[in-house]
């Protein structure tokens, strides 16, 4: 596979590449552990913004419960380190038939587009645990990046410009995803190099399917908001952290 020409239109939509300093960082052995536990609270992190936005945009209160149904498990480990979580069973009825309440321009394709995204992100939610698990990584819970509340910080307070920003944020969130599965592979070992790299062509999906989802529903141009946005992010990206995660910037130097 092209893997170079799948990640180009999102370098290009990017503001800045990762620092070499964070790849460096994140490619020593001895964070692996470190690494794999924020990746796959992040799959899960996904898959919550998707079904959030699901549930406060058009669906009903059945439709609300089927979400947070589907979710449970998954955020029963996470948060509450429960170990018998039945993920298996919960994939299996994940689906499409969420009721709603509302319809608006996009509603439609934003159930298919974030039900689609769901049933990914917490299917790399369990392909990581299962990695995690054949290196004898337990999972323990460890405390969140800045990344993400610095992104919603540019979020507007008022609609439709709210949900327009959410769906920016969400195309950057996992554009930058997918840019460090790219970024890090090369410096991994094969078996999980290949796996980061599997990962991309749905990563790189989904980055789009939120930016068109944005366009879709905005009744005016986002370029400006788009381009502001995307500031915010790189700077996240480019300054420096005292924590290591998968979506910090470099480290401090101490």
């Amino acid at each position: 596979m092209n893997y170079a020409a799948l990640v180009e239109p999102l370098l290009q939509f990017l503001h800045c590449r990762t620092p070499q300093a964070w790849i460096d960082e994140a490619s020593r052995p001895e964070n692996l552990p470190l690494l794999l536990t924020d990746h796959l609270t992040c799959e899960l992190k996904a898959a919550q913004t998707a079904a959030w936005l699901i549930r406060k945009y058009v669906a009903d209160k059945p439709g609300a419960e089927t979400l947070m149904r589907w979710l449970a498990p998954y955020e029963d480990f996470v948060y509450r380190e429960h170990p018998d979580s039945d993920f298996i069973h919960a994939h299996r009825h994940l689906g499409k038939n969420i009721t709603r309440h509302d319809a608006f321009p996009g509603a439609d394709d934003l159930i298919d587009k974030m039900v689609l995204l769901i049933k990914e992100e917490l299917h790399h939610f369990y392909q990581v645990l299962e990695i995690m698990q054949s290196r004898g990584i337990e999972y323990h819970k460890i405390t969140a990046s800045r990344y993400a509340k610095g992104l919603l910080r540019e979020v507007t307070t008022h609609e439709p410009d709210t949900l327009i920003d959410k769906l920016i944020c969400g195309a950057y969130i996992e554009a930058r995803s997918c840019e460090r599965f790219y970024a890090l592979a090369p410096y991994l070992e094969p078996g999980l190099a290949s796996f980061y790299r599997s990962l991309l062509r749905s990563e790189a999906r989904h980055f789009q399917d939120y930016l068109a989802l944005a366009w879709q529903i905005s009744p005016y141009d986002i370029t400006d908001r788009i381009r502001t946005i995307g500031e915010t992010e790189a700077r996240l990206i480019t300054d420096a952290d005292s924590e290591l995660r998968f979506h910090s910037g470099p480290l401090i130097l101490v």
